[in-house]
């Protein structure tokens, strides 16, 4: 969420503010239904989640429990563009094929629900609940209208909600706010987890140009320990979104911290986009000996995305908002707005430069992925077929890493292009031809760039997730990613790999759709 946008914000408040504590399954049923039809719109994603309708940005309050992926998000029920916000919900038992949900948190007298988290509070440390019947409790921003129009500060400040039916209903704490605020305009978006060593709640909380951590017992009264970053990191534009947790390095027995920002404006290709600190956090502060600025996709389209609570053995997977903020209330769709990426399982490696994260779809995806229906290999290469925009394309160079370039073009004469520079060791994602991009002016203004980042002398495999309004270009599992908005105006037909190089094992498979 961002402020810059509150001016879209009238009277809808004032009625939001009238919505009872308690949210209804019934109430809300018929807003969530939907028919087939509709999820064939264009620039709808086929396997990526999308709200049934209207706006949504920031995910929130990822949480698995008894076998569901919960995903909640910041959702605006009545217009495409950013408004009041709500929290939007939807489960899944596989992260990929998601079920919609009635609405979770709707405004009240407090304010707007802005981004945050949700925790199983499972011995009810909270006393919300009781041990038989634990409260799953959502942490969230209010940001109070009245405050931020008034010229004040202190217009943010954090709240809870809690479930007791596993998130199909909702009760606000009657002692909200349990954070207030002492004058911090940019004070917002909660991400809590437990930790262990210290038998204590642990809240990640951004101000502006840094991140705040607090700890709790019970998840209602909360200390501040420590702040981190007014030194650290990049600082083109606001902080937000902090996602802290412990990750093991990859072949090894240690274990770091890792500490997810994102920022806006600020990014390495232009507006919105996320960057990572490895350290170590003792319970109470969160120090690194990072001291270059590290992101986790260098497309222009993954923001605010933060990782699941809950799963088993440490695992973090991860999901972000597919769009960026210099664009995302122009894109061209009318029934919904915006999407999420695919959900990505995070991993902590190491290299002779220090420590990286690689993000990488998560193995469910291997389940709606067919066989391949068309696959070659050789120097130059041309893969034709009815429509590429709802496929996965894999394939490895092997040898040393030269030139190359692989083109999507359909019959409009509309191109994408992905591809290497060695010269400057940049990988590239050109969407400037790659059809609508001038309904906002810097949409197709530029080609985008990622630094390589050295695996192994040997690893140069690649893949391109491509669905009906976007890309995701992965490299070396992950170790450099770029994602982007796309909105050729039909589908592309033809894919083409061009360079100095030998293309090994391409294949081009279909994904099945995960509305029906």
């Amino acid at each position: 969420m961002r402020s810059v946008y509150i001016y879209t914000i009238v009277l809808f408040f004032l009625c939001s503010a009238c919505k009872e504590e308690k949210t209804s399954v019934s109430d809300e049923q018929a807003k969530v239904e939907f028919s087939q039809d509709r999820f064939r719109e264009s620039y709808r994603p086929q396997y990526h989640f999308t709200p049934p309708e209207k706006w949504m940005n920031d995910p929130n309050g990822l949480l698995f429990h008894n076998g569901t992926y919960h995903l909640f998000y910041q959702y605006y029920p009545e217009d495409i563009v950013w408004g009041p916000m709500h929290w939007g919900h939807a489960t899944s038992k596989d992260l990929i094929q998601w079920e919609h949900k009635p609405i979770a948190l709707y405004p009240d007298e407090l304010g707007l629900i802005f981004s945050g988290s949700a925790v199983m509070d499972i011995d009810n440390t909270s006393g919300l609940g009781t041990k038989e019947n634990p409260p799953m409790v959502a942490i969230f921003t209010y940001h109070l209208m009245a405050g931020e129009q008034a010229g004040r500060k202190d217009f943010q400040t954090q709240g809870i909600a809690y479930s007791l039916d596993e998130g199909d209903t909702w009760t606000k704490y009657d002692g909200n706010p349990v954070i207030g605020n002492d004058g911090i305009k940019d004070f917002r978006d909660p991400k809590v987890m437990w930790h262990e060593a210290s038998g204590k709640w642990i809240m990640s909380l951004v101000a502006g140009d840094h991140a705040k951590f607090y700890s709790s017992s019970d998840l209602k009264d909360w200390k501040l320990e420590s702040e981190f970053g007014r030194e650290n990191g990049a600082h083109g534009g606001v902080w937000e979104c902090p996602d802290l947790f412990p990750l093991q390095v990859e072949g090894s027995d240690e274990q770091q911290w890792v500490l997810l920002i994102s920022i806006n404006p600020g990014a390495p290709n232009g507006g919105s986009g996320t960057q990572y600190f490895v350290g170590d956090f003792d319970g109470k502060k969160f120090t690194t000996t990072q001291k270059e600025t590290k992101w986790l996709d260098y497309g222009t389209d993954n923001y605010a995305g933060v990782t699941w609570n809950g799963l088993p053995d440490d695992e973090r997977t991860f999901i972000g908002w597919m769009s960026n903020w210099t664009y995302a209330r122009d894109t061209p769709t009318e029934v919904w707005r915006s999407a999420m990426t695919l959900p990505r399982k995070l991993t902590l490696h190491q290299n002779d430069k220090g420590y990286y994260l690689k993000n990488f779809p998560v193995n469910q995806i291997e389940n709606y992925t067919q066989e391949p229906s068309l696959q070659t290999n050789g120097k130059a290469n041309v893969l034709t077929g009815e429509d590429f925009n709802q496929n996965r394309i894999n394939f490895e160079i092997d040898e040393k890493l030269q030139d190359f370039k692989v083109t999507f073009s359909n019959e409009a004469g509309e191109k994408l292009q992905l591809g290497y520079n060695a010269e400057k060791a940049n990988f590239f994602v050109d969407r400037t031809a790659s059809g609508k991009v001038d309904f906002q002016a810097d949409f197709g203004k530029e080609v985008h760039f990622a630094p390589s980042i050295a695996t192994s002398e040997t690893e140069n495999t690649f893949s391109i997730f491509i669905d009906a309004s976007s890309v995701e270009f992965f490299v070396n599992g992950g170790a450099v990613v770029m994602t982007e908005q796309i909105f050729p105006t039909q589908p592309y037909t033809s894919i083409s790999f061009e360079g100095d190089v030998t293309y090994k094992d391409i294949t081009s498979s279909k994904i099945e759709r995960i509305w029906d």
